[in-house]
């Protein structure tokens, strides 16, 4: 492809996947109300437009029009740059998510997915690593006692979930051999999906996946009970927001991780079959990706309104007495199966 019209495909690529990222983020917070309302007997929001679909936007206005506060006795430019860094981490990881095989038109071939990096999934897990530098600027920033405890709870939680976490996707390099996300969904055609092959591993990772993007039961960085609103207690205006889109957007991020890991990603089982024309059997991929990852969204509100929150001592242990052995003894139990089937 020439180079002007690969960089404008790339450009609406770019643009298309930051749009819809936003979209599903900001009508996950309406989604959540509504999880939250059936389960325990409510309605939920129905005010704003027809069945409350409009109270995403209307949550939008207010935190654009609400006062903004930036304390006297703060950092101000750290205390600024915490919430970007936190809402800038979050949206560049989708870069390197396959959304679908490729669409053809005539002689071009348009692949959907922004990078197809080699190291796709490096570079997930060094961009999860920053992002935990947004919530510890910002809380450390404020000079506030309930923010800098807050701060410290993010970052020791997500730096020890991390370690779990990498150990886990190490069993699944074992088993698939290559760091590409492409490759990995590719690999996983059919029902050949990873989590048949790594089912220890694929519940290590949702659960740091919970504890990476803070949500409960691991919500102990923002704890109000304890913390008043924990690293994020300062802020108002759209900096409170960007902290609280930056945690739904790392929700779908997940989501769409998850299903390209372990759940065959855009691949349905026997759609090879059916002699559909490639563009058509790409839309459906494209389909089938974004309600497996919806699946996974609707999963992590579900915990939400069943599971109480850890104590810190609670979280600790799961994390470095349970999660960490466990990892370990996948990646062992790994190795001796590919070399007992001359896998390696």
């Amino acid at each position: 492809m020439p180079l002007l019209p690969f960089i404008i495909y790339k450009a609406v690529l770019v643009i298309i996947v930051f749009t819809i990222t936003l979209l599903i983020a900001m009508y996950s917070t309406y989604a959540e109300r509504k999880v939250a309302a059936f389960m325990q007997d409510r309605r939920g929001p129905n005010r704003a437009g027809p069945f409350g679909l409009l109270q995403p936007l209307a949550d939008g206005v207010k935190m654009f029009m609400k006062e903004e506060i930036i304390p006297t006795i703060s950092n101000k430019f750290l205390f600024v740059l915490g919430p970007s860094l936190a809402m800038f981490t979050a949206c560049i990881t989708g870069a390197v998510i396959p959304w679908g095989t490729a669409f053809h038109f005539g002689q071009y071939t348009f692949d959907l997915q922004v990078s197809d990096i080699n190291i796709g999934l490096l570079y997930i897990l060094a961009i999860t690593s920053i992002g935990v530098y947004g919530i510890m600027i910002g809380g450390w920033s404020s000079n506030n006692k309930y923010s800098l405890m807050g701060a410290l709870r993010a970052s020791s939680q997500m730096i020890s979930y991390e370690i779990a976490m990498g150990l886990a996707l190490i069993a699944l390099l074992m088993s698939t051999g290559t760091l590409s996300l492409r490759e990995m969904a590719q690999q996983q055609a059919g029902w050949h999906w990873n989590v048949f092959y790594q089912p220890l591993g694929f519940l290590i990772f949702l659960i740091c996946a919970f504890a990476e993007t803070n949500r409960t039961p691991f919500d102990l960085p923002e704890s109000d009970s304890e913390l008043i609103g924990g690293y994020h207690t300062e802020y108002s205006s759209m900096k409170l927001g960007f902290y609280l889109f930056a945690e739904y957007i790392n929700m779908f991020i997940s989501s769409a991780v998850i299903s390209t890991l372990y759940f065959g990603g855009y691949n349905m089982p026997f759609v090879h079959r059916l002699g559909l024309p490639p563009n058509l059997e790409a839309l459906l991929g494209v389909i089938f990706l974004f309600a497996k990852t919806f699946f996974f969204i609707f999963f992590f509100m579900w915990v939400r309104w069943t599971v109480p929150r850890f104590r810190y001592d609670q979280l600790m242990n799961l994390g470095w007495k349970i999660l960490i052995p466990l990892s370990i003894f996948n990646v062992g139990l790994t190795g001796v199966v590919m070399f007992l089937f001359h896998k390696i």
